[in-house]
């Protein structure tokens, strides 16, 4: 009987080592073509399963798929599209079941958040309830290293290298240029409900006064007066003052300070806008001259200065994924597990997709500073392993070489398509 063949699909916002879990995967099954047939990849994530349009992988030479791990991005397209309840919407889980019987799928690994996590453990329920054998794991992926179970979650260690070096390097340009210019610069992070990433730049600082001075969490409802107070206090002391503000911060009432008034296809507030906001009220309050930067993409992209750590840690789990499914596991996702902090020293664990799925982990009350406007040291030690090593992409004439894929398409063998909601 021949091997039965995999599916793979990116999802959601995308990362500078997503890549490198994709390499993992691929590259692994390759190990075992006894065992696992031809990798397939979903075109722009699940959709690409819904509508039939999958990649085929094979046709990628072992070169192209090793530069993978150096390529920031999603290779193979990602998308940001929620599969509701079986109960609610089973016609497009019959269909993912429809397609992968079609092509004799016989694997499903899903490298994406606690969303994604959530579709995958649906496919397993739904594969067994229609008597189509599927065996489903989670990749980890998220920026926001918010997923539950797992120690850290690929993307971040390199998003936090990333903010942390540029807070340092933003410090030292404003500090310079303090006395008789700016004396207020403003950075804002991502990471949604969680504070990771805006923690994270608490990094930049060696001791005692250097930025950021001030860190703005979602986990902690804005104090205006004591933030702008403290501002004040900062420029009094330093002659400058440099802010880290997460994409989320909300006001005592709730309300969020950078609400776009939308939503994305999770149901999730678009984000994005608080620096200014943030700046604007330091002028007016205290008359500060401003700059302010938002990191947007640019932190999530950033592979030329990814953290070692989090490119050896995405592949690892991509690579663990393809080894879980030949064990017969099912339904569950690879995890870090830190051993620990200094040397660091982790290793791969396991987690039920039902434990993972939908569920948020935030920045634990033992991270924050007493004032809600920084960080501890246990933080601080939690988050320095994370961004440790370099792991430079080859450069040619004077950029990155990053690879781009053939994504030659699969033959669609239904004759039937599908509407997307």
């Amino acid at each position: 009987m021949a091997p039965k063949n995999a599916f793979y699909a990116q999802s959601g916002g995308v990362t500078s080592v997503i890549n490198a879990s994709a390499c993992g995967v691929i590259e692994t099954a390759r190990r075992h073509p006894d065992r696992i047939g031809k990798v397939y990849a979903g075109r722009n994530g699940i959709i690409g399963a819904l509508r039939e349009d999958l990649i085929d992988t094979s046709l990628e030479s072992d070169h192209a798929i090793a530069a993978l791990r150096h390529t920031p991005a999603g290779a193979f397209g990602s998308c940001r599209y929620k599969l509701k309840g079986l109960e609610e919407n089973r016609a497009e889980y019959e269909r993912l079941i429809e397609v992968f019987e079609a092509h004799d799928i016989g694997y499903f690994f899903y490298n994406g958040g606690g969303d994604s996590q959530d579709t995958a453990h649906k496919v397993s329920q739904l594969g067994e309830k229609m008597g189509y054998p599927i065996t489903c794991i989670g990749v980890p992926k998220t920026v926001d290293n918010d997923l539950p179970v797992t120690d850290c979650c690929p993307g971040f260690g390199s998003v936090a290298k990333y903010v942390a070096v540029s807070t340092l390097e933003a410090g030292l340009d404003v500090r310079s240029m303090a006395e008789t210019s700016t004396k207020l610069f403003v950075l804002e992070v991502m990471g949604r409900h969680a504070g990771w990433i805006a923690a994270a730049a608490a990094l930049a600082a060696e001791e005692e006064g250097q930025p950021p001075h001030v860190i703005l969490l979602p986990e902690v409802p804005l104090d205006q007066q004591r933030f702008l107070d403290k501002v004040r206090a900062t420029v009094e002391r330093h002659g400058y003052c440099v802010i880290v503000v997460s994409e989320g911060l909300m006001t005592a009432d709730g309300k969020l300070l950078s609400d776009g008034g939308s939503k994305d296809a999770f149901g999730h507030t678009q984000l994005g806008g608080v620096a200014p906001v943030i700046a604007r009220m330091c002028k007016d309050a205290l008359g500060y001259k401003y700059h302010y930067a938002v990191a947007d993409y640019l932190q999530r992209a950033a592979r030329h200065i990814a953290s070692k750590t989090d490119v050896d840690q995405a592949y690892a789990l991509g690579a663990a994924a393809v080894e879980f499914a030949l064990e017969g596991r099912n339904a569950v996702m690879p995890t870090i597990v830190r051993k620990r902090d200094e040397p660091y020293q982790w290793e791969i664990g396991c987690a039920a997709l039902a434990d993972v799925a939908n569920v948020e982990q935030k920045l634990p009350p033992e991270y924050i500073a007493e004032d809600g406007m920084g960080v501890t040291e246990a933080c601080l030690r939690y988050l320095r392993p994370l961004i440790q090593g370099e792991d430079y992409p080859p450069y040619r004439s004077g950029l990155p070489e990053y690879v781009r894929l053939k994504n030659a398409s699969v033959p669609r063998l239904l004759g039937t398509t599908f509407e997307l909601r």
